[in-house]
């Protein structure tokens, strides 16, 4: 049997699992140890928490060349390891991964999993379910003990609110998570990085990530801390029920403009999950576009994002 040497080393398996695919598309066969697939829970990665990648003997110059050639492939020709990928958006999060590989999980995007030649790269569409049962669990938490004097419906609406895709999608933007996105060329091309919808997707994938790497606490404390300014407003504001399409109405005319019209430009997922694109049109050229999960949603928030653009204070 020929001696393996150990060519590279990871404390995730889907880094391992990208470079094991980057191998073997070569045809340089590879054994990685531990060898268990990937699953949405952290596996066991080996005594010092490690997965490594083992080739031939006769093979490990040539492998390491692979891994080293292929390093540079990214914008700019950048030197780049995935655990300084994510740099900025840890930072940002206030929070570092054990394995960053849960993070890159969550910001890998359904597209770029399908051009994954490889195998070795999921998309982040089991995170972002588990990631909304626990944004929805530590939301509803927080109403419940901070707002005692609100009925049931009162709870659910400020619920509702807090966790819809145009708010997930702002909170995303404040992260800069766009930027972080990974995403296939077709998406590229479309502005997949701007959208609301991928935004509010990769943000719940993202709190699944948390979860998963360092336990419900610190999903709690991120979540917490980023939706803490919302909760103070409501608190000194009571419950918002302002109807942007009404104040976006009354704008215009006072300016002499045309009611706005609003125009379904498309919907975005399949029919249980299906979300509709609204623009708003004033004299004939779309001034703003917005989702939602109804069209009512969806005409609320571009109306909301025609304020916004308009210098008009939400």
């Amino acid at each position: 049997m020929p001696d393996l040497v150990v060519i590279f080393r990871a404390h995730s398996d889907i880094e391992a699992s990208v470079v094991r695919g980057l191998l073997e598309a070569h045809g340089v066969p590879s054994v990685m140890s531990p060898n268990v697939p990937y699953a949405v829970f952290p596996p066991t990665v080996g005594a010092l928490g490690e997965v490594r990648i083992s080739v031939n003997e006769s093979d490990a110059d040539l492998a390491r060349r692979i891994i080293e050639s292929h390093r540079t492939e990214l914008p700019g020709g950048r030197l780049i390891r995935l655990r300084d990928e994510f740099e900025a958006l840890q930072q940002a999060i206030g929070y570092r991964f054990r394995d960053v590989g849960l993070l890159e999980h969550a910001m890998t995007h359904t597209s770029r999993a399908n051009e994954d030649v490889s195998g070795g790269v999921l998309d982040n569409e089991s995170l972002e379910f588990l990631g909304d049962a626990v944004l929805g669990f530590v939301i509803a938490d927080q109403l419940f003990r901070d707002f005692p004097a609100f009925d049931e419906g009162q709870k659910s609406k400020t619920k509702a609110a807090l966790v819809s895709t145009a708010a997930l999608a702002r909170q995303a933007e404040r992260l800069g998570l766009g930027d972080h996105l990974l995403l296939g060329r077709g998406e590229e091309k479309t502005g997949g990085r701007r959208k609301q919808a991928l935004l509010a997707d990769g943000y719940e994938a993202l709190i699944a990530a948390i979860y998963l790497d360092g336990g419900i606490e610190q999903a709690h404390a991120f979540i917490t801390r980023a939706f803490a300014p919302l909760l103070d407003n409501i608190r000194r504001h009571g419950l918002s029920g302002r109807d942007y399409k009404s104040s976006l109405q009354e704008y215009l005319q006072s300016h002499d403009d045309p009611l706005p019209e609003y125009r379904i430009a498309g919907t975005i997922g399949p029919d249980h999950r299906k979300l509709f694109q609204v623009e708003v049109v004033v004299r004939g050229e779309p001034i703003a576009t917005a989702t939602g999960p109804s069209k009512k949603e969806a005409e609320q928030e571009a109306a909301r994002v025609a304020l916004e653009k308009l210098g008009i204070q939400n």
